[in-house]
């Protein structure tokens, strides 16, 4: 409880519990819940977004930069940081938000794998066995229909979050093969794992999702805007 992890997954324990308090369905208050969450996060999804579309503006210049210098890596990595630097680009600042999800995502993990070493009483022990639309108990694995769930919102989301970040990417050919793979390995991961995690934990996961598609739709149309404005902003 103790760690980094605990930190962070006792204060949202006493979210829940407060949210249960006030609803009295242990399944509606771990959607409500994930909202919640979710709605914090998404000014860190819109920097990340708002740095990949910098990112794509500097591609000519950094690609006329590798054209110059391919015969000589230290000449090259000395004038890409400069083009960083003329810009005011940090490039480490579209992965920075993911960083710092991180910590939080973890710690969701934590309480809802394990929900009472973070809440306490009575009300919240009985409120993490309670039933939910066809689970019978929230704190028990379902073995097919949330974890198969889960695991289709995992796939559409990773796939708009990939093309939403092609500027990444493009950045760096090399990680282009590993993200194809992660885009069909990680969604069977989570589809695997949530037959062995309690229900309300899978429940969170693929509400998350289904959050996050909404969320990349709505980003989608923000990346269109900005490169659209970047576009005007070039031909002046």
């Amino acid at each position: 409880m103790y760690t980094v992890i605990g930190f962070i997954a006792q204060p949202m324990g006493m979210l829940l519990a407060l949210l249960y308090g006030l609803i009295q369905n242990y399944g509606i208050t771990l959607i409500v819940f994930t909202t919640i969450v979710k709605l914090c996060l998404y000014p860190l999804y819109a920097k990340q977004i708002k740095s990949t579309v910098r990112m794509a503006e500097m591609q000519p210049k950094m690609k006329e930069l590798q054209r110059m210098y391919a015969h000589d890596k230290q000449k090259l990595n000395e004038k890409t940081m400069e083009l960083y630097k003329k810009e005011k680009f940090n490039p480490a600042s579209g992965c920075l938000p993911a960083l710092l999800q991180m910590p939080i995502i973890f710690g969701l993990f934590a309480l809802l794998r394990n929900p009472m070493m973070y809440m306490h009483g009575n009300d919240m022990l009985i409120a993490t066995h309670e039933s939910f639309l066809w689970v019978m108990d929230m704190s028990q694995p379902d073995p097919w229909v949330l974890p198969v769930a889960a695991g289709i919102t995992t796939f559409i989301s990773f796939t708009q979050t990939s093309a939403q970040n092609s500027g990444m990417s493009d950045s760096n050919p090399a990680m282009a093969p590993m993200m194809k793979m992660m885009k069909y390995f990680f969604p069977i991961m989570i589809m695997v794992m949530g037959r062995s995690f309690p229900a309300g934990l899978t429940v969170y996961w693929f509400f998350g999702q289904v959050v996050q598609i909404l969320f990349n739709f709505h980003l989608n149309k923000v990346k269109k805007k900005l490169r659209a404005e970047s576009e005007k902003k070039n031909k002046k």
